[in-house]
Order: C-alpha cells, then structure tokens, then sequence
C-alpha cells in the first residue's frame, strides 16, 4: 500500500528508511515549537495558542506535501516572515487579527500565481545577487531578534532637544538603535549566562555533526535554567491546549484588505515567493527530483501546497507556511518520498499533548537557536558578485536595512529599486527582467501611498 502511494520501489527506498527519514527532519525542526511562541509573545497572541498553530499547521500541511506532491519536504511557520509579523504587530501598531488576515491574502495570491504558472516566472525575474542577498539579510535579521531575546543586546530610545524639535514635525517620537549590553557585571545575570552556554553548546554540536543540535542544545539548556530559576518546571502538565486560549478563525481579512496594507500584502507575498524557491530547489536538489522529467510539475504542486497551506495556517493563527531547509537533514539521511514528510507531519501532531514542556522553555534557551540559524544563513553571500557594483550594492542594502530598520520589506524594496536603477545607470537595462521594472513601479507607488 505505502509503496504503491509512495513509489517506493521507483525511488529506490524503503519504508524502513523513510520513517527514520522523517524522524531525523522532526529532531531537526522541533525547536520551532519552542521558537516561535517566544517570538510571537509580543504581538499579544498566547503562548499556548501559537504552539497549538504551530503544531497544527505544520503537521497537516506536511502531510498534504508528501501525499499531494509526493516530496521528501516539511513545513513550517518562516521565522524570517514570523519576524516580519512582529514588526508589523509591535512597531505599525496594526493588530494581530488583521496581521493573520494579510497572510491569508497573501496565500490566497500564491495560490492564484502558481495556478496561472506568473509565480514561476516571476521568480526566474529576480536575480540571484537579490535572492541570495535576501536570505543573508533575513539571517542578520533573524539574529538581532535573539540577541534582543538574550538581553545581549537591548533598543535604547533617546531624544535630544534638537532632535526632538526636528523628529516632533515629521510625527516621529523618538530616535531608536541597538545597544550592546555585555560586560562583566552581566555574567551575574542569568538569562544572559544562559544564553552564552547554549550559544556555546549549540556551536560545539552543529561543528561535530550532532544530529538534532539545535534541538538538544534547547532541551540541555532548559534543563540548566531549572537551578538558575529560568525554567518554571511546576507548570508541566500534559494534555491537549484548551480550545478557549486558542486563536483559530481570528483572522480579519477585511481589515488585511485596507489599502494601507498593501505594502505588507507585498511584502508576505514577495518573501514567500523567494523562500519558496530556494529551499524547493535546494531539496529537490538533494533528494534528487529536478533529475526527473517530470520535476516542474512535483514543483509545481508543492508551490500549490503551501499556498494553500499559509492560508490554513493563517486560520490557524501562525505566520507564513513555507518549505523548511531542515528537510535537507532528513533527505541526507535517506529520505526520497512523501512518506518522509507524512512520518514528520503526523510526529508534530503528536506533539500537541507535549505543549506545556515547550512552552515552559524559557527565552534564554531559544535565542542562541535563532542566532545560530542567522549564522548558517551567512552562508549565502559568497554567492554575490560584490566585484560588480551594479550587482553588490543593492544586495548590500538589501541585507544591511533588514536588521538596522527592523524591516524586510525596507530591505527587499531597496534592493530591487536600486538593482533596477544601477542596471539603467551603466547601460545593462537589457539584463533586467520586464517584471523588475514592474516590481520597482509597486515600490514606488507603496512608498508613495504611505506619504
């Protein structure tokens, strides 16, 4: 039966070898149930709520991928595009009911993309210095979210009697930056002791090849918290969550569809769009699929799946679904067929009545995961021409605006403008795809409407 659903036989595997696959990609990606209900604590969604979406979403939108496109791929929340959702909740004032109805929107545009096939086109559009750039700019972002969590670093608020003057007429309050705030005394502090451990350990297992680090760097890590009184073991129950804590059908998709959320449409849709395709391509790479004659429409149908499963997740109440990159851990270990991802999504469901022993991890043993996860990352910018300006300078403001403003979208916006502009400048404007100079006109006009 597996190996008929699965062709098992035709990808040279067996049932053996894809359950331990699947299990390898759980271990992988189960830090992201400890992860993400820290990250978006701060938007005023609960804890117990996030983890039940988390869980949810993950499990049957992996389960959907391994049947539907019969790929070795999980997925899961973006912690690139959850950050995003945070700076919209915490810094545009714009509730989180209404955030979740732009991810809704946004699905539900992928979806309409993949069907008429403009979504694969319009990735082939953007160049790889930009795309490359972009995930280098996501993983410092990423990073200063956990270094923020760690207390290591703090955002400091100042106004001068000048400024203050000057910012007072362009509505804007205060003058905000990042503040590094180690140093001896520090040491006393246990939230940052604890974090410098698990940053420690964590970089210690992922040089050794551990398999699961992050995730037992997390476990060891809490454990530790207990004696320095981080880790409240007291509140450890086992069950599922109670259904009048969660958040499912709390999305506003009137509100996401106000014009003045435009820009944050664009921008779920456009980083969707590109973490779609590079971990698509680098796992169907791996698991040895774009070999196959028919690897476009396996594609194809995973970009239908996770369209699709943002807007579930999105009634849920979770970020962005998108494939994840850890899929390539379970792939290195020998999984080659949707039963991978199907063993993965159904242990994430199992996972629901263990949600009290993740939410009790404290802050302190997630961020060293998140910084350690902008570090890998990093990886990517090798891969950027900065030896051609016209190629390296937008990819530079691309990743250097995405941490500093706290924004994606600022980011992304810059690079493709000056991409364009720089191209025109020096005579290249022939290497520039017709759907970039579209894609800059979109930024011009969000830019102009948020005057």
């Amino acid at each position: 039966m597996l190996n008929k659903i699965f062709k098992l036989n035709r990808n040279a595997t067996t049932i053996t070898t894809e359950l331990l696959a699947g299990l390898t990609t759980f271990i992988t990606m189960a830090y992201i149930l400890a992860v993400m209900p820290t990250v978006l604590a701060d938007t005023g969604m609960g804890k117990e709520a996030v983890f039940f979406a988390t869980c949810l979403g993950i499990g049957f939108v992996s389960i959907a991928m391994g049947v539907f496109a019969n790929l070795p791929v999980a997925l899961g929340p973006s912690l690139g595009l959850g950050a995003y959702f945070v700076a919209v909740v915490t810094q545009d004032g714009i509730p989180w009911q209404t955030a979740l109805g732009a991810v809704f929107v946004s699905g539900g545009i992928l979806f309409i993309l993949t069907v008429v096939r403009v979504r694969q086109i319009l990735v082939d559009a953007i160049p790889n210095s930009l795309k490359h750039a972009l995930t280098v700019g996501i993983g410092f972002f990423i990073t200063f979210i956990g270094l923020k969590m760690s207390h290591l670093i703090e955002v400091v608020t100042r106004v001068g009697p000048s400024l203050n003057a000057i910012n007072s007429s362009r509505g804007i309050a205060h003058l905000a930056f990042f503040e590094w705030n180690l140093n001896l005394s520090s040491f006393s502090n246990p939230d940052t002791l604890l974090v410098l451990i698990g940053l420690a350990m964590v970089s210690v297992f992922v040089a050794l090849n551990i398999r699961g680090a992050v995730l037992l760097s997390i476990v060891i890590s809490t454990i530790i918290g207990i004696p320095l009184g981080l880790t409240n073991v007291h509140g450890i129950h086992f069950g599922l969550p109670s259904w009048q804590n969660l958040n499912v059908g709390a999305l506003d998709i009137k509100g996401a569809l106000n014009l003045g959320m435009f820009s944050v449409i664009f921008t779920f849709v456009f980083v969707g769009l590109m973490d779609t395709f590079g971990t698509l391509i680098s796992t169907t790479h791996k698991a040895g699929v774009l070999d196959k004659p028919d690897s476009k429409r396996i594609i194809g149908r995973a970009m239908l799946v996770d369209s699709i499963g943002s807007c579930f997740g999105a009634f849920l109440g979770s970020p962005t679904l998108t494939e994840y990159l850890e899929s390539i851990v379970g792939i290195s270990a020998g999984g080659r067929t949707g039963l991978t991802a199907v063993t993965t999504g159904i242990l994430f469901l199992l996972s629901l009545f263990l949600s009290s022993l993740f939410i009790i991890i404290p802050n302190a043993a997630t961020a060293p995961a998140l910084i350690l996860l902008g570090a890998l990352m990093l990886s990517s910018v090798h891969n950027i021409d900065f030896k051609d300006f016209s190629e390296g300078m937008p990819a530079f403001l691309t990743i250097i605006l995405m941490p500093l403003t706290c924004s994606v979208a600022n980011g992304i916006s810059a690079g493709i403008t000056f991409y364009v502009l720089l191209k025109v400048a020096t005579g290249k404007w022939r290497v520039v795809h017709w759907l970039m100079y579209a894609l800059t006109v979109l930024i011009m006009f969000r830019f102009i409407c948020t005057l």
